[in-house]
């Protein structure tokens, strides 16, 4: 089985580097991989994908040599599973309220004695069978990435518990969904957004897992790992499109004017 960057980074207590990805496309994991991140995530909460897709998307992770994280809001065991058969390196579930949804998780996408994840063996992330499934499930389990996103303010006075449970690999904060529900939308600097990061790191430190969420520039990046944050994303297919087009009407108009 492949090994994971990002387990790597994580197991050396560094920083996972990673961008994001709305839309499959093709270049962007080799383009990550020049830029030195360690995955992207692959946006399919919001995002619209096909199913051959996503599988195409992940090959072409493996192919650079990056791990691919994707963020789905499915909550059924078998389509979980599933995209750790494809490949995934790492999977990111939005809105997790409470240890108990947290415990469903692992136990959906672990082997046993951890879980009760189903047995394949014959897709891309035991190479398609090739070599059987000798040190096939324990490597599954020591390799995958689980992060859960804390969004709400119920998520945010359960994180603790939700830090405490076997298996769960990270924390993730969601500024938007957040900040949205403590009327600070928008706002990552305001007192109740302090607070959350602050809860979310003690709780992370304490049970022995990462935590982190998306910045904004260097700066932010910087202070995020100064405070102990390990799952720092930055940047996106989409930001990159908006920029180079906010770029390319610029020198239009500094050409031929308005």
């Amino acid at each position: 089985m492949r090994p994971s960057r990002i387990r790597a980074r994580l197991r050396r207590n560094e920083v996972v580097r990673f961008g994001c990805l709305y839309y499959p496309t093709a270049m962007m994991p080799a383009h990550a991989a020049l830029a030195g991140l360690d995955a992207l995530w692959l946006d399919a909460e919001h995002g619209t994908w096909d199913r051959r897709e996503i599988q195409r998307m992940i090959a072409l992770h493996h192919l650079a040599g990056i791990d691919c994280l994707v963020r789905t809001g499915s909550r059924n065991a078998t389509e979980l599973y599933h995209l750790l058969e494809d490949g995934a390196s790492a999977l990111m579930i939005p809105l997790v309220n409470t240890p108990e949804e947290a415990k469903w998780l692992v136990k959906a996408v672990k082997f046993p004695p951890m879980g009760e994840r189903g047995v394949d063996g014959a897709s891309l992330d035991n190479e398609f069978y090739v070599r059987g499934t000798e040190g096939y499930f324990a490597a599954a389990n020591a390799e995958t990435v689980l992060v859960v996103q804390i969004e709400t303010p119920e998520a945010l006075a359960n994180v603790e518990a939700i830090a405490a449970v076997p298996g769960i690999d990270g924390l993730f904060l969601g500024p938007g969904d957040l900040g949205l529900r403590l009327g600070c939308f928008g706002n990552w600097e305001h007192p109740l957004m302090r607070e959350a990061h602050a809860r979310i790191a003690a709780a992370a430190a304490k049970h022995g897992v990462a935590w982190g969420r998306p910045t904004r520039g260097p700066d932010d990046i910087r202070q995020l790992a100064a405070s102990g944050a390990r799952l720092i994303a930055n940047g996106s297919d989409f930001s990159g499109v908006a920029a180079v087009m906010a770029q390319s009407g610029k020198n239009f108009r500094e050409a031929l004017g308005s």
